[in-house]
């Protein structure tokens, strides 16, 4: 673990792409990625957990995501429940948003919809599933991640220089880091080069 960082942000924001083309390129199907991008999620949740990073939200899948094909659709809803259910044995406080009036939204996952605690609740874990920023921002009764902070720092693998709809309110003054490594190979030094990046950044708030 590294313990020279001066400052750690609080809430974390995740996209962690590239599964699809990690496959690809081992001769796997597509869809066989997101299985690959289990474990790297609960690699960076350590880390952050040591770190003392109060909030962690990943980017399980889109609303537009749901329009590729029947296969990959399946493995990636199939990899969300996993991953949920496996945090459950762990310590967070869990909250998992997304359009649950959808048939894409994994029913498994309908008991995280308000926030639930296991463990010693030590970080927060915020985990979008079948979620559209337009279904957010335009959800009946204020919007839907209301209970998801403000991010300072959000980190995409995969090389994309995009936020492709990730929590746009919350989103408002975080600093974004890419990476070019594909999500699936994913290793601590690159979290901790995003770190290192975030050190040296003006964070005014609009000051």
């Amino acid at each position: 673990m590294r313990n020279s960082f001066k400052r750690i942000p609080n809430h974390i924001g995740v996209i962690p792409d590239g599964n699809r083309r990690w496959a690809v390129e081992r001769g796997m199907k597509k869809g066989d990625g997101y299985y690959h991008g289990i474990d790297p999620g609960f690699q960076l949740y350590e880390l952050c957990k040591e770190l003392g990073v109060k909030e962690l939200t990943l980017y399980g899948f889109t609303t537009d995501n749901t329009k590729r094909p029947a296969e990959q659709k399946e493995a990636f809803q199939k990899a969300c429940v996993e991953a949920v259910m496996d945090l459950t044995r762990r310590d967070a406080n869990l909250l998992v948003v997304g359009n649950t009036k959808s048939p894409s939204f994994p029913k498994e996952l309908l008991p995280f919809t308000e926030r639930v605690r296991f463990g010693d609740g030590t970080i927060n874990v915020n985990f979008l599933v079948n979620y559209g920023w337009e279904w957010d921002l335009n959800h009946k009764g204020g919007m839907a991640s209301r209970d998801i902070s403000r991010m300072d720092l959000i980190i995409r693998w995969g090389g994309r220089r995009r936020l492709s709809g990730f929590l746009p309110v919350q989103s408002v003054y975080a600093d974004i880091y890419v990476l070019d490594e594909l999500w699936p190979d994913f290793l601590p030094e690159q979290f901790y080069k995003a770190l290192d990046w975030y050190q040296d950044q003006d964070i005014t708030l609009g000051g």
